[in-house]
């Protein structure tokens, strides 16, 4: 968790432009750990790989196993895969919506989430790690609030538009994203490769 998310609608923001100097790729309903995705690093869109690798690391990107596609805001900054981009990396993942399942076998019943409020865009709070030229992140998550403790016990940090400021300043204050409000509902179930616009319309 948070292991699915789509990406942004970025026409008609801020950031549309941006996107199109960053070579975009078609809108995407399904993204899963090790692609690029969006995100928003010391001012400018720009694309990281999903799942961070610590600046330090002497291997390959083979070698590399540890499961860092989320960080714990409870325990990032101690934790050595995450200590240095909690203190140098801080960056926001835009996201259009991302996924839950529930169900105790397989197929598991996929739920899809986005904001309960006018906001189209959810602003995870994320990190970033420049390994080898390669740029890489991680999304951050705390527990769940009771808009989404009912399908899963912890959430990505969503942060609304003063904690966007307060997490890229350096914030370790783990109530942030606390509050943010968000609706869920079922949705046709789907496999790890499908990536089409169906998986969002509600069974």
């Amino acid at each position: 968790m948070c292991g699915r998310y789509i990406d942004p609608n970025l026409r008609g923001t801020e950031f549309e432009l941006s996107e199109i100097k960053i070579d975009p790729f078609p809108r995407r309903f399904n993204i899963k750990p090790t692609q690029e995705v969006y995100v928003l690093w010391e001012g400018e869109l720009t694309c990281a790989r999903w799942g961070l690798i610590p600046s330090w690391h002497k291997g390959t990107l083979k070698d590399w196993r540890a499961a860092t596609i989320n960080a714990r805001i409870e325990e990032a900054a101690s934790k050595p895969s995450f200590r240095g981009a909690w203190r140098y990396g801080r960056c926001l993942i835009p996201a259009g919506g991302y996924y839950e399942w529930t169900g105790d076998r397989s197929p598991k019943q996929p739920h899809f989430f986005s904001s309960a409020g006018n906001e189209e865009t959810l602003w995870f709070a994320g990190l970033m790690s420049v390994w080898n030229e390669l740029r890489t992140c991680a999304i951050m998550t705390r527990a769940a609030n009771d808009t989404v403790e009912p399908i899963h016990d912890r959430m990505p940090v969503i942060l609304s538009t003063d904690e966007r400021d307060a997490w890229l300043a350096g914030s370790g204050d783990p109530e942030l994203g606390a509050g943010y409000r968000v609706k869920h509902y079922p949705v046709a179930r789907f496999g790890i490769s499908d990536d089409g616009e169906e998986l969002i319309e509600p069974v």
